[in-house]
C-alpha cells in the first residue's frame, strides 16, 4: 500500500459513533445553507425492505431530530407495492421517468441516480440502497457527517462487514474478485477503500454535478475514480457503520455485474482496444447449454451541470 493510503487512511477513516447527532446537529444549524441534506433511495421492487428503511430515516433523523430535509424514493418501474409502501412509509416517491422526460430513461442504478439531482435540492445528497436488512440510521448519519464537521471532506462511502449468510465478510463477491484488483492495480490511491462498491455514501452536491454518471451497476466505481481526479483523495473518506445485510445475487447477475465493473474501469484507463461491450453466459436447457448473451452497460450520463433543464432549476 502507498505511504499516501496509508496517511489517508489513518486521517480519513471514522466511525458513525465519532461524531454524535448532536455534534452534527450543531454543525448543521452554523452553517445552515451549506448543511441541507437530502437521502435518495433507488428502488427496483423493494417492496419488502423499503418501508423499514423509509420508516427509520424518517423517525430517527427528521422526527426525533432534524438532520434530513428531504427523504426520496426513485421508483425505477416496480411492478409490486414498492412505491404504495415507500410513500405509507413517510417517503415522497417519484417515478425514474417523470423526470426529465426530455432524455428517455434507460434501465439501471446510475440512471436513478443521475435523474435525482433534478427532483431533490439538498447540499448534500445521500444515497442509499433500498435493499438493506436491519437498516440503522447511521448508514445516513455516519456518512453525512463529515461533510457537515469538515469542509474539506467532499465524498464519504460507508464501510461494513458484509456478511455472506452465516459466513461474516468484509466485501461482495465482485468487490472482492474484480473492483479491488482494478482499483489497486490502476487507481493505487483507492485501495484504502473498504467498500469500494458500496450503495451507501453521501456527496457534496457541488461534486456530484461535476461528475459524469455511468447508467449501470458501474456507477460507483465511476463516480470514485472521477471523485479521485477531481477533488483528490484528501477530499474522500469513509465511515464505519457497523454491518451490512442485503438480498444476494446468484452467480450469473454478478457476472453481469464484474462485466460492468470491468467496462466501467476500462472506460476511465483511456487506453487499449476496448472490449466487445456483451457477456455470453451459459444455462442447461434440454438438449444441453444454452448461451445467452448480454449488454455490458456502456452509455453514461454527462455532468448534469450541463442539462439545461438542471442550470435553470438551480438559478431559479
Amino acid at each position: 500500500m502507498l505511504e499516501e493510503v496509508e496517511r489517508w487512511l489513518a486521517r480519513r477513516s471514522w466511525s458513525a459513533a465519532d461524531r454524535p447527532l448532536d455534534r452534527l446537529l450543531a454543525a448543521k444549524a452554523r452553517d445552515p445553507h451549506r448543511g441541507s441534506v437530502s437521502v435518495v433511495l433507488p428502488a427496483l421492487n423493494e417492496e419488502a425492505t423499503v418501508g423499514r428503511i423509509v420508516a427509520t430515516i424518517r423517525r430517527e433523523l427528521m422526527e426525533k431530530v432534524q438532520l434530513v430535509d428531504e427523504l426520496l424514493v426513485i421508483d425505477s418501474g416496480s411492478t409490486d407495492a414498492t412505491a404504495k409502501v415507500a410513500r405509507e412509509a413517510g417517503a415522497r416517491v417519484v417515478h425514474r421517468d417523470e423526470i426529465l422526460p426530455r432524455i428517455p430513461a434507460v434501465p439501471g442504478k446510475g440512471e436513478v441516480l443521475w435523474r435525482s439531482l433534478l427532483v431533490t435540492g439538498g447540499d448534500i445528497v445521500c444515497f442509499i440502497d433500498a435493499d438493506l436488512k436491519d437498516f440503522s440510521a447511521d448508514f445516513v448519519s455516519g456518512t453525512v457527517g463529515p461533510l457537515l464537521t469538515d469542509p474539506n471532506v467532499q465524498f464519504v462511502k460507508a464501510m461494513y462487514d458484509r456478511p455472506f449468510g452465516d459466513t461474516a465478510g468484509q466485501g461482495g463477491r465482485v468487490t472482492e474478485l474484480v473492483a479491488r484488483p482494478l482499483l489497486n492495480l490502476h487507481w493505487p490511491q483507492l485501495a484504502g477503500f473498504v467498500q469500494p462498491l458500496g450503495g451507501e455514501y453521501a456527496v457534496r452536491r457541488s461534486l456530484l454535478e461535476r461528475l459524469p454518471f455511468p447508467v449501470g451497476y458501474g456507477v460507483e466505481l465511476g463516480l470514485l475514480v472521477d471523485a479521485l481526479h477531481t477533488v483528490g483523495l484528501d477530499a474522500l473518506a469513509q465511515v464505519d457503520v457497523g454491518v451490512r445485510k442485503h438480498r444476494h445475487q446468484d452467480g450469473q447477475a454478478l457476472g453481469r455485474m464484474a462485466a460492468t465493473i470491468y467496462r466501467t474501469a476500462q472506460l476511465r484507463l483511456s487506453r487499449g482496444h476496448l472490449v466487445r461491450p456483451s457477456l455470453t453466459q451459459f444455462e442447461r436447457g434440454e438438449d444441453g447449454f444454452v448461451p445467452r448473451t448480454h449488454a455490458v452497460d456502456t452509455e453514461e450520463r454527462p455532468p448534469m451541470r450541463e442539462i439545461e433543464e438542471y442550470v435553470s432549476r438551480r438559478a431559479a
